[in-house]
């Protein structure tokens, strides 16, 4: 990742393994070049010469090992990693002082410290993958406030953001993150929501709009009237996700696991059982037990206890990147399987606001909108909204209105008489108009008796919702959509979208039901997911497969119920997440598939002797930092995104 800077620790531990590197290089080389380092000192004696040289460099590097491996062994966990590099290093020292004591040709000291140092090469790497991927969820850290400036007795106080109450005013300077949802009272700003969402554009509020906390307020002071305690507010309940997100753990995660548990135990009863009766049998016990030592060092697990976790890990780090929160990496595995995806109607595959979708005659749709405008400027109802947000302008003051209960609005002024409703409206009054067969709402307009057009009003669909069906669509997913409203209005938002089947004229508890019926006749393995707003949908979301909220910002139902939540309020998000999942997915297999392979390989030659240590340095090490490396890569897919 672009612009990750390295921890105090692993810039420590980087700085010992290359110390300690060059140490090892200079003893090395030179052992090779000459007879040996023993030859220095004449004597019996003198193989304590490169033993000492070489036990420095030893608890060098690997001082902290031993120590790991003597707490786990007092606390009873003798089977990991640990005990294994220290039973294969200390078994090859023990080699050489016996060899170096009998007047052999000394061979075992290099080999310990390679094997140590080389493991803890693949321990820097997967600190560094690890803070590399971590920076992408732990820059959602950042979001949590550390104070907040309350209005108290007329002066400003700075408390904790726990300690405020809903309904205080609080004041956020520039620069300062909202610690606290609420509602503006006074001043306009610009909010970097980037932490948040995703999205690098700034959103712009000023008095009325809503905030919601863990923005960075950018340019002006602003006051806020709180609206929801610390521990309700949007930033605390998404960082409880964050925080919690790792400890729902996929299925190749709990696979492995439970084969780090039982294989450890197995190899180290091979691995003996090597040494023993192949000792045994031949007469040549160093022989057998330097070919045990090896099987123990290319045993260790590290490549899939490492690098699978990983992989997820990297996965979560690139969704959440592009604004997708992921609630574990058990969610990731089952969205790369994810084929059925159900779609709420309002709210997600529209804007859930009504707007003017056609008026006719089109020649005249400016003195139509006027005189819609006027009829309709004090009401509330979201289709009046909906005509004097499209007139754009301040309507005619000045006309007295009559609410015709069931029909519409009666304007006059005295001169002029403006009638704004329906059919029923225009009939009554005498006035012949053309009836207008449309899915959405049609309001007719006329003026002195005469009639003078009509406007109709739909709900907005998003620009996204045609392209993210259509992509599932070419993926061979099956797409559902799930309405209240009628059969007319759903099939024409269904045509339009590309939605492979509808439901309409449903109930919340019909929804439930209808997804219990696609769960039920969905095949083994096939994962259903539902993709709803998070606030009429939390029953829906929590029986799916996969819950998919949309607009996580500012929702708890969305962060309560889904399982995936989608902070940009895009769909887009939608083939993103399935892209990156079935990256991640593919990066698993192929590092499960190599790691064992390899080993396997390696240990059935190190079992027959035809391999030496330095290769099982490969087959324990060289495995593990390809595979790390490999899991590094599942990052790589949020760049895939446009």
């Amino acid at each position: 990742m672009k612009g990750y800077a390295l921890s105090r620790r692993e810039r420590n531990n980087l700085v010992r393994i290359v110390v300690a590197l060059a140490a090892f290089i200079v003893l090395f080389v030179t052992d090779r070049a000459t007879d040996g380092w023993a030859s220095f000192v004449p004597g019996k004696w003198g193989w304590l010469l490169p033993f000492g040289l070489y036990l420095a460099v030893y608890l060098a590097i690997g001082y902290d090992v031993l120590w790991k491996a003597a707490r786990n062994i007092a606390h009873g966990q003798v089977f990991d990693e640990n005990f294994l590099m220290c039973i294969a290093t200390l078994g090859a020292f023990a080699l050489a002082i016996y060899n170096g004591a009998t007047g052999r040709e000394i061979e075992g000291f290099d080999e310990a410290c390679a094997v140590l140092l080389f493991y803890q090469v693949g321990e820097w790497f997967q600190s560094y993958a690890t803070g590399k991927s971590r920076k992408s969820i732990s820059a959602l850290m950042d979001i949590r406030p550390d104070y907040a400036n309350v209005l108290r007795g007329g002066e400003q106080v700075v408390v904790d953001p726990s300690e405020v109450e809903v309904g205080e005013i609080i004041v956020v300077n520039p620069g300062e993150k909202v610690p606290l949802d609420g509602v503006v009272t006074d001043g306009a700003s610009s909010l970097d929501t980037k932490a948040l969402t995703g999205e690098s554009l700034p959103r712009d509020v000023a008095e009325g709009s809503e905030v919601v906390s863990g923005c960075v307020n950018m340019t002006s002071q602003i006051k806020v009237r709180v609206s929801k305690i610390f521990y309700d507010s949007t930033v605390s309940k998404i960082l409880d996700l964050v925080e919690n997100a790792s400890e729902q753990k996929s299925k190749a995660e709990n696979f492995i696991t439970r084969f780090a548990k039982y294989y450890t135990p197995a190899v180290v009863v091979v691995a003996a059982l090597l040494a023993v009766v192949g000792g045994a049998v031949s007469g040549d016990w160093q022989t057998w037990i330097y070919r045990a030592l090896s099987f123990l060092v290319v045993s260790c697990p590290c490549a899939l206890v490492i690098s699978i976790p990983l992989s997820f890990f990297a996965g979560i780090g690139a969704a959440s990147r592009c604004g997708i929160l992921v609630k574990g990496s058990n969610y990731l595995e089952k969205f790369n399987k994810a084929d059925i995806f159900v779609f709420d109607k309002t709210g997600t595959l529209t804007r859930g606001n009504f707007a003017v979708a056609a008026i006719s005659p089109e020649q005249d749709r400016d003195e139509i909108l006027r005189l819609a405008a006027i009829a309709e400027k004090h009401s509330n109802h979201p289709i009046a909204r909906s005509i004097v947000a499209a007139y754009g302008k301040e309507p005619s003051e000045g006309y007295a209105l009559t609410n015709v209960a069931g029909e519409g609005v009666v304007a006059t002024d005295g001169k002029t008489t403006i009638l704004c409703g329906n059919e029923k409206l225009m009939r009554r009054n005498g006035i012949d108009c053309e009836t207008i067969d449309s899915v959405g709402t049609v309001v007719y307009v006329a003026k002195d008796g005469a009639y003078a057009g009509s406007i109709v009003i739909e709900d907005e669909l998003k620009p996204e919702s045609a392209e993210v069906v259509g992509s599932l669509n070419a993926m061979g997913c099956r797409t559902v959509m799930l309405t209240g409203d009628n059969a007319r209005v759903a099939e024409s938002v269904a045509k339009r979208v590309g939605v492979t089947e509808f439901k309409s004229s449903l109930l919340p508890s019909d929804k439930v039901g209808e997804v219990e019926k696609l769960l039920a006749a969905k095949s083994k393995g096939d994962q259903l997911c539902f993709v709803g707003d998070g606030i009429n949908d939390a029953p829906v979301l929590m029986r799916s497969d996969i819950g998919i909220a949309m607009g996580g910002v500012g929702s708890d139902a969305a962060i309560e119920a889904s399982d995936v939540v989608l902070m940009q309020d895009d769909l887009r998000g939608i083939p993103t997440a399935k892209r990156i999942a079935k990256k991640t997915m593919s990066i698993v297999i192929q590092n499960i598939v190599f790691a064992l392979a390899v080993k396997l390989v390696i240990l059935v030659l190190s079992a027959f002797g035809i391999t030496n240590m330095w290769v099982a340095v490969f087959g324990d090490v060289g495995v593990a930092v390809i595979a790390i490396l490999n899991a590094m890569r599942a990052g790589s897919a949020a760049k895939e995104k446009k």
